[in-house]
């Protein structure tokens, strides 16, 4: 049997992801943009839900989905933990609000650990638990970065300290049964199969920015099941994407689809429906499946992307040991 070095693998892969993209957008595209949502009436069907008495969580808070999953979960009556990097964006967000719930906003950089770490532990030590965990913050980088705790910077963003934060509060008690964690993904995860080798590459010639954002999101559809597998059913844990939404991560590292799509991007109060829907109406888990505007939607659209319970440990083996470096 031949071996394919780490090269060729590659070449395979972005063959694949092409193939895979042409299929995608070809046959589900129409479903993520904004007509999608529109022809559903989704706008004229709001989630009709009482959050009061629960605290939520909600990370990347600061600007677009995050930020309106934040406004809605507190102008539903929840109270909301936001957390962001920039202090002053959560403070301009926190003076913003009108609605009978409240927000507390916490300042961290969510692609470094030992913050993600710090943050838990401070929470811990308040005794603050937590009904829903929204782990939204997603970046795509063009541009190769390494974190001074030697990781990539759009892996440990978007996938490892999702894994370190929820980790850590299990760990805690903070979140309790009954709860819900939901996971940020996106559909381009349904480009590429679950790549664990490939999720940290800290070599830059190796770095392609919109492969690894593809791959982190495929990770995180992975993580979701192997966590009810391990945590279930007292905690849920569900996956979802928002649509094509005209954020400000788009039209910095997206400008040629931005400016292609841009007439028929999603809002972002579009974009964290189906997460308010899930926080509300806490559907059963599905063994396979990504949830957008408010139903189940096929997790993949090619074979090649399909994996099996080994790589999916894997994945959760190599999380672990990455959490505890």
């Amino acid at each position: 049997m031949r071996l394919h070095c780490q090269s060729e693998i590659e070449t395979i892969d972005m063959s694949n992801r092409l193939l895979t993209a042409v299929k995608f957008y070809l046959g589900f595209a129409p479903k993520f943009s904004r007509k999608g949502f529109e022809r559903l009436g989704l706008g004229e069907r709001q989630v009709e839900a009482d959050f009061s008495g629960q605290r939520w969580l909600v990370t990347g808070a600061s600007g677009g989905i995050g930020r309106e999953i934040v406004a809605q979960a507190v102008g539903r009556g929840a109270e909301v933990t936001a957390v962001a990097r920039s202090y002053a964006k959560l403070q301009s967000l926190a003076q913003e609000l009108d609605g009978p719930g409240e927000v507390e906003v916490r300042s961290a950089d969510l692609s470094l650990r030992r913050e993600i770490i710090h943050l838990a532990s401070v929470l811990r030590d308040e005794g603050a638990g937590f009904d829903v965990l929204v782990n939204n913050v997603g970046v795509l980088l063009k541009k190769h970065f390494i974190t001074d705790e030697g990781f990539e910077a759009s892996f440990a963003t978007n996938l490892l300290n999702h894994f370190v934060l929820t980790e850590e509060l299990l760990s805690d008690g903070l979140l309790a049964d009954g709860s819900i964690v939901i996971n940020m993904s996106s559909g381009g995860m349904y480009t590429t199969a679950l790549l664990p080798d490939q999720l940290n590459v800290t070599v830059p010639e190796r770095h392609d920015g919109v492969a690894a954002y593809a791959r982190h999101k495929r990770a995180q559809v992975e993580l979701t099941h192997a966590w009810n597998e391990q945590h279930g059913p007292g905690v849920t844990f569900q996956v979802m994407h928002p649509g094509w939404v005209d954020t400000d991560g788009v039209r910095t590292s997206l400008p040629g689809f931005r400016k292609l799509f841009g007439p028929v991007l999603r809002s972002a109060d579009q974009g964290a429906d189906t997460a308010i829907w899930l926080a509300a109406d806490r559907p059963p888990v599905a063994e396979e499946g990504i949830w957008l505007d408010r139903g189940l939607q096929p997790e993949h659209v090619a074979d090649h992307t399909r994996t099996d319970q080994g790589r999916r440990a894997e994945l959760m083996e190599k999380l672990e040991q990455w959490r505890h470096m």
